[in-house]
């Protein structure tokens, strides 16, 4: 009971005092300095910082530089070669490629913009060596990846590949995907594969179309070298055979629409 009568003499104590203090309503102000968002108070021990670049132009960057508007002709260099790229880390080509990546975005808008205001776009050849610097860079990559999964497995790591035929009966390339039913166990594929009367004239179809378009390119090619026999008689045989080895050019050139009108060809 003692303790109790004490701690209610000292609560009863500790109100008196508090009502005796005269409380101001005033606020007090206090001017607490700015801080930075990166200063080390804000930023903690583990947190990671923003990086930004030091250039902002915000969406200029899909545009080209500002000197270069109204130009009839950029200075550019060549392409990135293979050995110039084989000699680099991944990160820098990790890097390469998405600077190459910006720089065909841009050159592909200012192509748009100037075919839309009907102005010449100057050096319209930097969008293909872009394009060949990007084509490199992939080429020398595949190169690596194969390099090191057949050191590692002996594989070349990339989904396999083979000739199949289609639904329509034509023999083409095409890379393979797993399914839960192989295709020759399916039944549907087994009743739709390469049946079917419209299937069978498709494919005729395509064998004349086919047919027409070699018939085509060889009576071009022996009439160029008709025509090569009649305005240079004295040719060498065995380079133009060697450069057009579809045809027999000695037999071509006894016929008579290689005969030209000079006294070469009257014997």
């Amino acid at each position: 009971m003692s303790v109790l009568r004490q701690t209610r003499a000292l609560f009863s104590t500790l109100a008196t005092t508090l009502s005796r203090l005269h409380v101001s309503h005033t606020p007090v102000v206090t001017t607490v300095p700015a801080i930075s968002v990166f200063h080390p108070l804000r930023v903690g021990k583990y947190t990671a910082g923003i990086h930004t670049s030091t250039n902002l132009r915000n969406l200029s960057e899909f545009f080209d530089d500002k000197k270069n508007w109204g130009e009839q002709e950029v200075k550019v260099g060549r392409s990135w070669k293979k050995d110039e790229l084989r000699i680099k880390s991944n990160d820098d080509l990790h890097k390469l490629w998405f600077v190459l990546l910006k720089e065909r975005n841009m050159l592909l808008t200012m192509e748009h913009d100037a075919k839309q205001e009907y102005r010449l776009f100057p050096n319209p050849e930097r969008i293909d060596k872009v394009e060949d610097s990007m084509k490199n860079l992939e080429d020398v990559v595949v190169e690596r990846n194969r390099a090191y999964w057949m050191l590692e497995t002996g594989e070349t790591g990339e989904r396999p590949a083979g000739v199949i035929t289609d639904d329509l009966g034509i023999r083409r390339r095409r890379q393979f995907c797993q399914h839960f039913i192989p295709s020759w166990m399916h039944h549907r594929k087994k009743e739709t594969i390469h049946r079917g009367a419209a299937v069978c004239k498709f494919q005729r179809l395509m064998r004349e179309k086919n047919f027409v378009t070699k018939r085509r390119y060889y009576r071009r090619v022996r009439g160029h070298v008709y025509m090569l026999w009649r305005r240079f008689p004295n040719m060498n045989v065995e380079a133009l055979q060697q450069q057009y080895p579809e045809v027999d050019v000695r037999l071509l050139r006894k016929h008579k629409k290689a005969r030209g009108h000079h006294l070469q060809n009257e014997a």
